[in-house]
């Protein structure tokens, strides 16, 4: 049986890192980074999501601000909030939670954000510089998978990785990411045939596709590592039951809210793994943490402080 690959140690270490720093620049400087989210609409998990990045940066000593603007906003007035975002020296950073209304194309809306200030790192001129393994701000979750093997001192050189989802949020630029450290790559999506046999040969398997418990034991190598990068709500009891047997929580997170947050790997695939990340407390504590590095990092190049 593996070892759970927890995130939360490696995120308050960054998280505490970035606040060392903070409170340097407002002391020498009178300074500190600024952050403002966009939320487009009432979605309630984007608001959730919101306001935890809210909350984080503020205990880091960060300046943050969620602005929201109703859900029938036209495009052309969005980016002109954005523009104005974009031009205050006080912002530093600038989010814009997704998903957005269906009226609203996420790519054009991205796009209008100043690459220098795209914390999220999902600008076409952030992505390219990944692509060309140069300085510029990079995708979270991906940025924070890759820390965490390495605060494990799990080696990437030379291993097979694959990846299962091909979104811009997380396959494709942690794809690049892998590439960039010396991994030999495959990225997996639905049109794959035999995934279970693609997934089977990867030292490191990543999952990324927002289906539940999808990723079974035998898609596993025996002693490979797994990253679960899924968020999904389960709501059958009998089916939480068989993935995690009798466990107090989550029955009690089914009776409460109705469902239990499990991840896109069947948790029972730790029994062939040598590390596995748990959902919840794995991966999703390092996209926070890494958006505050994010942040603090474009404070600094804004100000020629780093290169």
């Amino acid at each position: 049986m593996g070892v759970w690959l927890e995130g939360r140690t490696l995120a308050e270490k960054i998280k505490e890192e970035v606040k060392e720093e903070v409170v340097h620049f407002r002391r020498t400087a009178n300074e500190v980074p600024g952050l403002v989210g966009i939320l487009v609409g009432e979605n309630r998990s984007s608001q959730i999501y919101l306001r935890s990045k809210e909350k984080t940066s503020q205990a880091l000593g960060i300046a943050s601000q969620v602005l929201t603007l109703p859900a029938e906003i036209d495009s052309r007035t969005l980016k002109a909030q954005i523009e104005e975002l974009n031009r205050r020296e006080d912002v530093d950073g600038i989010l814009v939670q997704l998903p957005l209304p269906s009226h609203l194309k996420a790519h054009d809306i991205i796009c209008a954000i100043s690459p220098g200030k795209d914390v999220d790192g999902f600008h076409p001129f952030n992505l390219g510089s990944l692509l060309a393994n140069e300085e510029g701000l990079k995708p979270c979750t991906p940025m924070g998978i890759i820390e965490l093997l390495k605060f494990n001192q799990i080696p990437l050189e030379g291993r097979e990785v694959v990846v299962i989802g091909r979104s811009l949020i997380v396959g494709k630029p942690l794809a690049a990411m892998m590439t960039n450290e010396n991994a030999t790559v495959t990225i997996c999506h639905s049109k794959t045939k035999s995934l279970a046999g693609v997934a089977e040969r990867a030292d490191i398997l990543v999952a990324a596709m927002g289906k539940p418990a999808f990723v079974k034991p035998e898609f596993i190598k025996e002693g490979a590592v797994v990253i679960d990068v899924g968020i999904n709500q389960l709501t059958d009891a009998a089916k939480a039951r068989e993935l995690f047997g009798e466990d107090e929580k989550r029955e009690k997170d089914l009776a409460d809210k109705g469902y239990t947050v499990v991840g896109d790997v069947d948790p029972r695939a730790i029994e062939r793994a040598a590390g596995m990340t748990p959902v919840p407390g794995g991966v999703g504590l390092l996209t926070v943490a890494m958006l505050m590095k994010n942040t603090l990092v474009a404070f600094k190049r804004r100000r020629h402080l780093e290169p």
